[in-house]
């Protein structure tokens, strides 16, 4: 048996075919819940680029070595009578190593004060990486502003190996302004050193610096 066609004029069960017819009204619209208000965002602190420009300026940043300020009356240093000062540019630079092995005294990160007696004659050691080299060329700059006790003398510049093997190309071109600068002894990497131990045989180019130390007084030697 054939099922009919529903009349286009029934209602009835159909009805969600056809959609509503002329005498239903449309549902209402929703109506969405009221929001709460948003709160005001805080001020936030100003950030470093933010922050205000008056007020003083920050002092620039000092280059080269401190110069400890000589107290009136201060007594005589202990380190009077001796001939060379060691004096370190970084942290770990090897000033104490070659002191021990070449005599002199070190001083530390600072100038020696002749006027205690002190030696007047410095040997500036650095390592060879990137923050050694650029430590002496400010100690070495601070030599030529006068920035250091009366009487301070340059004797020479000494770079400590960092590391066994060559120095990189871009160390090695930055040595050479050094070199253009001041007399550069390089001190080769000494593994015994490492240890605190002693060699039986210096290497050349530490037995070079051994003369040069013994011998403050006269003409300045070779870079080496």
């Amino acid at each position: 048996m054939r099922m009919g066609v529903p009349s286009s004029t029934s209602a009835g069960p159909q009805m969600w075919v056809r959609g509503p017819t002329g005498q239903e009204t449309a549902p209402a619209p929703e109506v969405s819940a009221p929001t709460a208000p948003t709160p005001p965002t805080p001020p936030t602190a100003p950030t470093a680029q933010q922050a205000p420009t008056t007020g003083p300026a920050r002092p620039a940043a000092r280059t080269g070595l401190p110069t400890p300020p000589a107290p009136a009356g201060a007594p005589p240093s202990q380190h009077q009578g001796l001939q060379v000062a060691w004096v370190t540019t970084h942290g770990g630079a090897g000033a104490s190593t070659l002191a021990r092995v070449l005599g002199g005294v070190e001083v530390g990160r600072r100038w020696p004060d002749p006027a205690r007696g002190e030696p007047s004659q410095v040997l500036l050691v650095a390592r060879t990486h990137n923050t050694g080299i650029r430590a002496a060329s400010q100690a070495l700059n601070a030599l030529r502003t006068g920035d250091h006790p009366a009487g301070v003398q340059l004797l020479a510049v000494v770079l400590v190996a960092d590391a066994p093997g060559l120095l990189p190309r871009a160390l090695g071109r930055r040595v050479r302004v050094l070199r253009s600068a001041a007399e550069v002894h390089r001190v080769p990497w000494v593994p015994a050193w490492r240890l605190g131990a002693e060699v039986e045989q210096l290497p050349r180019a530490v037995r070079a610096l051994a003369r040069r130390v013994a011998a403050p007084a006269g003409r300045a030697g070779r870079s080496r």
